[in-house]
């Protein structure tokens, strides 16, 4: 076992923790919080009688970099170290190996569905453990699955348990929860710290010199770019969504083209189109969504990435939908007949994206001028992850730059997501240095740890404080630099902006708490506990009569695109507290089954079977499983309007649906379905 010893400012910070006491250690990106979670965990397990260790991640791939880089090359040698992740067989018995083991890394939703679980060789409650080690602990908050573990937590001490684990909070930034002044920074973080029942927030004094000298800050440097002088591409997409709004008779509702703004008054046009059962209103809002995305790419990426999108998006339409009406056949002849404009217009280089010329030579100044350069580039969504990866291999300079560049983003059942596996492979290539270049979305901000990284850009984002400190963390080489790349005078500048301020915000926020004196602090502790308990019942009562606001019998299930009613509420049922299923054997009349879908990894119970349609309009409705042997019809309820006798509403998951969900039963449904058994 390696020898765990700890910087003076890391023992300055740890030692509350040592003594038994909730707390927050709030040390910047690089100085080593987890190293001294690892010291406080061998203490605990030293001196603690049935020591059991729960160490909570946000991200999956945390889960086998803590394990390999930190708790298992410590203690490993002594204790019986076990990483769980969402590909874990041990997860589906998981109150059996927090039994049998010391310390338990997983992510938090594997302890929470635990905690929640009926089932014996799955169930934990919270007093199994002595000590909850919770990285990235600023998502304690509102709805997080952090909070969803620490709410009951916070409960069951104001209600006496006296067996609760210690607690303690690793953070690089708290934020101001979305605060712009100091009284509500101040009261956001006091809120964190009363979910997390800390007693105080430790950063060092004393050693404050060791720590800013062993974890400098990259350079921070703006890469500004000229406004696009033309942008015909652009400017024809417009044109055609001005066709659309006059299509609609809506020629001055909303503008904006090419905004996030205008995405959000799209959505909501369609939902109101939607319960209007205005076919019209909704359609031509849908597909104003996708031209309005398509700006968006064009702004941060190559013209031809933004025609991809809209010639997928059709392309797919046309395969897919059957029973096309007027709305349908002018949505589908605008885009063909300008579909040979939009290609010719994105061939035209000279008008292409500028941000691309300053990223190509942000990223050239690095590679080319260290030998053995890293970096990470952020961006917002998994699109545009793909379209810069493309731009890079096509790229002449930066491949003789010798840029060997991948892909990173989230790890989810969802077929555009990367499975864990794949992260694992990335993130181990990069470390490794196969891999130089890493193109993310946020999944990397927090705790990507590789001391090699000598540049970070952050491409086109508009995001938090919070985001901003993470990303800025991953530069950890010497010399770094950490690269705004945006328009001039554009929001992107606005915000970073905004976000220094919100940072500094922050820092001030924290002093004052942590010179508050301890008494008028606990004090302060237990009246946020008590009200924020108050406040959780009074959320979970209003929920539970909005769930029972109708008899499911009384609610039909519409196509949201066609309007055509397949279902009632009572026909559907919950599996697992995971698939909303159609049990409704008539049901089967009213879809259209498609081609397999192919998922990377495996399920206990379950297997995915074959996509499902409206047999009406053809739009996609969710897929089938395989559970136990027998098919269902698992349905995304985006896809469905409720009709109720006074209203038409949508709602995008099922816990928002307006009547109770009863949980399926197996044997009932086999017995009623298959009277030969």
């Amino acid at each position: 076992m390696e020898e765990m010893r700890l910087y003076e400012y890391q023992a300055e910070v740890v030692q509350p923790a040592l003594d038994g006491r909730n707390i927050i250690i709030w040390l910047p990106t690089g100085g080593g919080k987890t190293r001294a979670a690892v010291y406080v965990a061998k203490r605990h397990l030293e001196s603690t009688r049935e020591a059991k260790v729960a160490v909570l991640v946000n991200k999956v791939h945390l889960v086998d970099q803590h394990f390999s880089k930190e708790f298992h090359p410590f203690l490993g040698s002594e204790y019986k170290v076990v990483p769980i992740s969402g590909e874990s067989a041990e997860k589906d018995f998981f109150s059996v190996v927090v039994k049998s083991s010391d310390v338990i890394i997983c992510t938090a939703q594997i302890l929470e569905n635990a905690l929640k679980s009926t089932e014996e060789e799955k169930h934990v409650k919270l007093t199994d453990f002595t000590l909850l080690i919770i990285d990235e602990c600023h998502h304690t908050q509102k709805e997080t699955v952090y909070n969803k573990i620490m709410g009951p937590y916070v409960e069951q001490k104001l209600t006496g348990e006296k067996n609760l684990p210690q607690v303690l909070g690793l953070t690089a930034s708290l934020g101001t929860g979305g605060a712009k002044t100091f009284d509500g920074a101040k009261k956001h973080i006091l809120q964190v710290c009363a979910n997390l029942d800390a007693s105080a927030i430790m950063s060092p004094k004393n050693h404050a010199m060791e720590l800013q000298q062993r974890v400098p800050r990259p350079v921070k440097i703006y890469d500004i770019v000229q406004e696009r002088l033309k942008d015909p591409f652009g400017d024809h997409v417009k044109w055609m969504m001005q066709e659309i709004h006059e299509f609609m008779d809506l020629k001055d509702v909303f503008n904006g083209f090419g905004t996030q703004e205008y995405e959000a008054n799209v959505v909501l046009l369609e939902k109101k189109g939607v319960e209007q059962r205005n076919r019209q209103l909704a359609q031509c809002a849908r597909h104003l969504r996708y031209y309005n995305n398509a700006l968006l790419i064009n702004d941060s990426v190559r013209m031809v990435d933004a025609l991809n999108v809209l010639d997928d998006f059709y392309s797919n339409e046309k395969i897919k939908r059957i029973g096309l009406d007027a709305t349908d056949w002018f949505l589908f002849g605008l885009f063909e007949e300008n579909q040979t404009e939009l290609k010719v217009l994105a061939g035209m280089t000279q008008h292409e994206n500028p941000k691309l010329a300053q990223l190509e030579s942000t990223l050239l100044q690095q590679f080319g001028s260290q030998a053995g350069s890293r970096g990470i580039l952020f961006t917002k969504t998994r699109v545009s992850t793909r379209c810069l990866y493309d731009w890079i291999l096509a790229n002449r300079a930066l491949q003789d730059a010798s840029i060997k560049a991948a892909v990173l983003t989230g790890a989810g059942n969802q077929i555009s997501h990367m499975t864990q596996n794949e992260q694992k492979q990335t993130i181990r290539r990069f470390h490794e240095g196969h891999l130089n270049l890493l193109i993310s979305t946020s999944v990397a901000e927090e705790g990507l740890d590789n001391p090699a990284c000598n540049l970070v850009v952050r491409y086109g984002l508009l995001t938090n404080e919070i985001a901003m400190q993470q990303a800025s963390g991953r530069a950890r080489a010497e010399n770094s630099v950490y690269s705004v790349v945006a328009s001039k005078g554009g929001r992107e500048i606005q915000r970073e902006k905004t976000n220094e301020y919100l940072e500094e915000l922050t820092q001030r926020a924290i002093h004052e708490v942590q010179q508050m004196n301890p008494r008028h602090f606990q004090q302060q502790m237990g009246e946020i506990q008590k009200e924020t308990m108050i406040t959780q019942r009074m959320a979970g009562l209003q929920m539970r009569q909005k769930q029972n606001r109708h008899d499911p019998a009384s609610v039909t299930l519409s196509c949201r695109t066609c309007y055509i009613a397949v279902a009632h509420g009572s026909d559907i049922q919950l599996i697992d507290d995971t698939h909303y299923i159609n049990v409704n054997p008539t049901f089967k009349k009213y879809y259209r089954a498609g081609g397999q879908v192919h998922l990377e990894k495996s399920f206990k119970d379950w297997n995915p079977g074959r996509r499902i349609s409206c047999a009406a309009c053809g739009v996609e409705w969710g897929m089938e499983i395989i559970y136990k042997n027998v098919i269902l019809p698992n349905l995304a309820i985006k896809k469905f309007a409720l009709v109720t006798k006074d209203r038409t509403t949508t709602v995008k998951k099922w816990k928002d649906v307006p009547f109770p969900i009863q949980e399926f039963s197996y044997t009932d449904y086999c017995l009623t379905n298959f009277p030969d058994l």
